[in-house]
């Protein structure tokens, strides 16, 4: 046995932080693995996550800054990508949508423990098209749009009961004929990247990391970087 070898196990009930351990040994990741273009590149990954049967394997990180300086963080779902970039939806009021306002940067990372795998993507955020966000709104199961009707996303309640009672309002309209229709103050974002990094877990801690960074000059449009882990 290896004197670096480290220990994987499944934590005993009260275990600490600093006494659990995982060593990746899954797979590596060199330059010739992968595509020249990040966007191929995080399809394959992100097909092979769907493949391997992870749950929600589009819910993403998303990080945000305030016009204080205070960044912030919070789970999203990836609802669509293309050479453009990454497309979600959400309350244009709530947090988040408030901070996109004054700074429209942010940062996404998907985290797939079962892979070993980590993505990164930064860069601009912009609002998607509003016939896209109709679309996407008139796509989504009639209880998650009555749902985004009921909530005014991030704003203090009193408690659950104005929101269930809402709902009860919602869903009795509905039965008397009126079809919900997407609100303008929710609708969709686009994260178009300037960065991307993919992440491969590695033994010991030397995890690969390879960083794709715009580049005109390429044929590609990207540079591909090493990053020490």
């Amino acid at each position: 046995m290896s004197l670096y070898s480290a220990t994987e196990r499944v934590p005993e009930p009260g275990s600490a932080p600093r006494e659990m351990r995982v060593d990746y040994k899954r797979a590596s990741l060199s330059e010739s693995d992968v595509h020249p273009d990040p966007i191929t590149q995080f399809g394959v990954w992100f097909e092979e996550a769907v493949a391997h049967g992870l749950r929600e394997p589009n819910a993403m990180t998303l990080a945000t800054v305030g016009p204080d300086g205070r960044p912030s963080a919070r789970i999203v779902l990836l609802k669509g990508y293309d050479p453009r970039g990454f497309v979600f939806f959400t309350n244009y009021e709530s947090r988040k949508g408030r901070e996109l306002s004054a700074n429209p940067h942010a940062a996404l990372v998907f985290f797939w423990a079962d892979l070993e795998r980590q993505i990164r993507i930064e860069g601009m955020v912009e609002r998607v098209d509003p016939d896209e966000s109709d679309d996407y709104f008139k796509s989504r199961p009639l209880g998650s749009r009555l749902g985004a009707l009921a909530s005014r996303q991030s704003t203090v309640i009193p408690n659950r009961d104005v929101l269930d009672r809402r709902l009860a309002e919602l869903e009795a309209q509905v039965r008397a004929g009126d079809v919900p229709q997407r609100p303008d103050w929710w609708g969709g974002y686009r994260v178009t990247p300037s960065e991307l990094e993919f992440w491969q877990g590695r033994s010991n801690r030397l995890h690969d990391r390879l960083r794709y960074r715009r580049d005109e000059l390429s044929p590609s449009g990207w540079r591909i970087e090493r990053l020490s882990p």
